[in-house]
């Protein structure tokens, strides 16, 4: 545990990932890799939280954008993010991780329902928690879940993990000659536009001192690395 600069983190993942090669839903290879990927730590006893998207089921956004009513829509969103975390898990249990996933809807049958000290004491218990739902409210994304629980629970990082090693000037898959920052401020993310999390999220984060880590979850030994304080993938920081 000496070993780790942080102690207690929030893990965000789209939902976007867990389809891997699917065109939707979930691929299960998906969470086995995640779970590997998050297992040494939690071994090592760091308090591991998670909120995790739901745009491989359905995304609210998507749902106006056909004519559907944008809280409807959103509120079937949070839906598809407690299936996902109910996957995860799974996942995580069969790993020999013990986990708990704590909706900010209230479904007793299937999970907790979040409140704060309650969730804390999870991880004080050393317990995986996954915070579904988002928010509870519409018109608020699960960036900004993650940033307002990584506040909730006093989180020392707030870590995405996404398909690209970090966050670039342009985007990396269209412009080869694209740059990596190894460090940038919430202000020049907000500034440039750079589609790191919604503005929403990143102001929640800026006004908390709430340090963002964006990084590639599946590269090599990244989120072990990342843990200890490695320099690996961008971190968004105060000026």
């Amino acid at each position: 545990m000496d070993n780790y600069k942080y102690k207690r983190v929030l893990l965000k993942l789209s939902g976007e990932a867990l389809m891997g090669s699917k065109d939707f839903g979930i691929d299960p290879e998906v969470p086995r890799l995640i779970a590997k990927a998050i297992k040494p730590a939690y071994d090592a006893g760091v308090q591991i939280a998670i909120v995790v998207g739901g745009g491989n089921i359905f995304r609210g956004l998507s749902g106006a954008a056909a004519g559907m009513d944008r809280a409807q829509g959103d509120n079937m969103g949070m839906l598809a993010t407690v299936i996902n975390s109910l996957a995860l898990q799974d996942t995580f249990e069969h790993s020999g991780m013990m986990c708990r996933v704590m909706s900010a809807i209230e479904m007793h049958q299937v999970s907790e329902t979040y409140i704060r000290r309650r969730a804390i004491r999870h991880l004080e218990k050393g317990r995986i928690t996954i915070f579904a739902a988002g928010t509870g409210n519409p018109y608020f994304t699960t960036d900004t879940a993650a940033a307002l629980r990584a506040c909730e629970i006093g989180a020392e990082v707030l870590m995405k993990a996404t398909k690209v090693d970090g966050i670039y000037d342009s985007d990396p898959v269209k412009n080869p000659d694209a740059k990596r920052f190894e460090s940038i401020s919430y202000m020049e993310v907000l500034n440039r536009g750079l589609q790191v999390m919604d503005a929403t999220a990143t102001a929640l984060c800026h006004d908390n001192h709430m340090p963002i880590m964006v990084f590639d979850l599946l590269g090599d030994d990244v989120f072990d690395r990342a843990l200890r304080g490695e320099s690996v993938g961008t971190t968004v920081v105060d000026e």
